[in-house]
Order: C-alpha cells, then sequence, then structure tokens
C-alpha cells in the first residue's frame, strides 16, 4: 500500500497562514463549565472532521499543487497516536463523522492501522479521499476490515490527454476506473467521483461524467472551481455554475432534484428520471454558498486547525498534543476555536483575502 515519496530540498514552499498559538489566555476565555458541544457564535454544531495525514502526494494537480513543491518533515507531521488522541476528544464533543485526506491518504505509511483505532471510538461513518491510482483490490479490502466506511475518488477527467496534462502523472485514467470498481465491489459504499469543473477546460465533459454516473451506478459529484489553487490564478470568470452544470446535464438526461442526504451535507444530490442508478451532486460553493449549514472544521497534516476551508486563520493545536497539556484543555481549545469559526467565506467580497495555504496543503 504504501509509496515512498521525496521530500524534495531545493524549493522552499510558501505558505504563510496566520497560524495562532492557543494560549493560556484563550483556554480561559472558555468557561469550565462550557457546553461539551462544538457550536460557534452562528449556532452551528461541530459534527464532522476532515484530517489531513499526510501532505504528500503522487499527483501534481495544476489546479492544487506545485510541480516542485517542498513536503513537511515527518517529524512536523501529526503522528497517528495524536490523530487519534485528537478525534478522541472531539468525538466526547459530538463529532460524529470523519474523513481522511491528504495529500494522497494512500501514501501513509499506517493507515489502516490509524483507521482500526479510529474505528473504536464508535464514530458514525468514516470515509477516505483518494486520487485512486496507488491502491490494490486488497489494499482496498484491508482498509475495509480495518473499519472504513466509505470512498470518494477524484478524477477531474475522464479523457486521458487531458487527466495526463491536469495531473502531471503518468497514471491513466482506466487505472482510477479500477479502484472505484474495486471499491464497490467491497463494499466501500456509496462510492462517489469528484470532479472540479473549470469553465472552458473541462465544462465539456459534463455529459460524459453524467453517462459514467450511470454506467458505472456511482455518484458523481461536480464541484465548483474555488479560489484555493497554489498559484493563485482563480478567476470568477472560471467559474462554471452549478446551475449550468445541471442545464447541460438535462439537455441529455433528465435530473430530478432529491435535495441533501444530510441538511449539512455539501452537495445537493440529482437523480435521473429514467430510474438509472447512478447519481449527480453539486457542490456549488462560490455561486450557492452553504456555509450557513457547516458542520465542518479541518486538521492539517501538521496539526493546525482550520476552522472554514477558507480561512487564514489557523490554530496550532500540536503543540497541545506534544506538551503537557490535559484532554480538558484540549477540548477547550476546540471550544475556542470553534467559537472563533467565521460566517462565510466572503469570496463575494470586494477585500476577499485567497488563502495562502492551497488545496493541497488543507486536505479537501
Amino acid at each position: 500500500m504504501v509509496t515512498s515519496l521525496p521530500v524534495l530540498a531545493n524549493k522552499v514552499q510558501t505558505i504563510g497562514p496566520d497560524v495562532r498559538t492557543i494560549t493560556p489566555a484563550l483556554l480561559a476565555s472558555v468557561g469550565d463549565d462550557s457546553s461539551n458541544e462544538l457550536v460557534d457564535t452562528y449556532g452551528r454544531v461541530i459534527r464532522d472532521l476532515r484530517i489531513c495525514v499526510t501532505d504528500r502526494c503522487n499527483f501534481r494537480c495544476r489546479y492544487c499543487m506545485d510541480e516542485d513543491i517542498r513536503f513537511k518533515r515527518k517529524v512536523e507531521l501529526l503522528t497517528d497516536s495524536e490523530i487519534v488522541r485528537l478525534v478522541r476528544i472531539a468525538s466526547k464533543m459530538g463529532v460524529r463523522r470523519i474523513r481522511l485526506t491528504g495529500g494522497e491518504p494512500m501514501v501513509h505509511p499506517t493507515l489502516s492501522a490509524l483507521i482500526r483505532d479510529l474505528r473504536e471510538l464508535g464514530l458514525e461513518d468514516i470515509a477516505l479521499t483518494t486520487n485512486g491510482s496507488l491502491s490494490t483490490k486488497s489494499d482496498l479490502q484491508e482498509l475495509k476490515d480495518s473499519g472504513l466506511d466509505r470512498m470518494t475518488v477524484s478524477l477531474d477527467s475522464i479523457r486521458k490527454d487531458r487527466f495526463a496534462h491536469i495531473t502531471r502523472s503518468s497514471t491513466s485514467v482506466d487505472r482510477v476506473l479500477q479502484t472505484v470498481r474495486w471499491a464497490k465491489e467491497i463494499g466501500l459504499n456509496p462510492v462517489k467521483i469528484n470532479a472540479v469543473i473549470i469553465k472552458g477546460f473541462n465544462d465539456d465533459e459534463l455529459l460524459e461524467l453524467a453517462d459514467l454516473a450511470r454506467t458505472m451506478e456511482v455518484d458523481v459529484r461536480l464541484i465548483e472551481y474555488m479560489p484555493l489553487d497554489s498559484g493563485k490564478r482563480w478567476e470568477m470568470d472560471k467559474v462554471f455554475a452549478a446551475d449550468e452544470m445541471i442545464k447541460a446535464i438535462n439537455a441529455k438526461h433528465e435530473l430530478i432534484p432529491v435535495g441533501r442526504p444530510r441538511p449539512h451535507a455539501p452537495a445537493t444530490g440529482y437523480r435521473f428520471a429514467d430510474g438509472s442508478q447512478g447519481r449527480i451532486g453539486v457542490i456549488a460553493t462560490v455561486t450557492r454558498p452553504f456555509c450557513n449549514a457547516c458542520s465542518r472544521l479541518r486538521v492539517t497534516a501538521e496539526g493546525r486547525v482550520m476552522p472554514c476551508l477558507f480561512s487564514t486563520t489557523e490554530w496550532d493545536i500540536r503543540s497541545l498534543l506534544r506538551g503537557d497539556a490535559s484532554d480538558r484543555m484540549i477540548a477547550k481549545a476546540l471550544v475556542a476555536i470553534t467559537l472563533r469559526k467565521q460566517a462565510g467565506h466572503r469570496i463575494h467580497d470586494e477585500d476577499y483575502q485567497q488563502p495562502d495555504r492551497p488545496m493541497s496543503a488543507i486536505g479537501g
């Protein structure tokens, strides 16, 4: 399962978010009689943690990661025991669902053991997002046996030349789709495929992606292009709106809206009117923000908590995990961080500031 990737030594990665230390004053701002749940100032309850288990990836997707990115040293990354401890504390405060991301989580050397330990915490759901290029069927079976519930595979194009251009890799589309088939056979359902749609680049594949959902009987989720690219080349003109995606697919396959599977789920779902088993989902972060229903915190590979995907401020939880902080102190830190969760992403504000940390360093 494990693929070793080099730590590049000749290029300094310029990631400069506002990293805040968790001070005694911050902890003191949260009373000892505070709620055991993680609730922000807007009444949103945190039920989901997205945890980046590694910053390493075998792809260099153009909208996600610079080709010469420098990875973190192993000592800078959270250990499995630190991740499990953090999730155990959060689970006692109402967190029910975990998604493991990267980088590419399949390069994490002890992924199965980590999932096994997380499973013992009584979580409702453990999911994984992968690029689908590295795992064998036996790898997926091992993850399933360890306690993984679901898998999402990222695939932004099903055209061979375009896929190679996007990922800057030698992996084939067929190899990724084989991973999807194996995941379905093993029972990591519902298996989902995520595709970021960029106007003028891959929006001409919408019908092909809809056909893929129908033939493979999977959920294909179409994601609006967000300002989280490492090169900061995002422009509003490159956003292909979710409404336009649905309109394009409706020209061939009538879609019937089915809403969200859960109130806090990011995707709005559609089924095919002719009864085909596949489904379409759209994640309209830019044109139809769902910030008021957000139930997530994100934890980066080096142990910084991001209250929002678009946060420009991060909180260093690793120092507490590696210091002499008690579980209660870490719980209070999570409460304090949650109370500082912003109302929304503010993409459309004139003074919007794109995060310095790109998607590859956040974990989608």
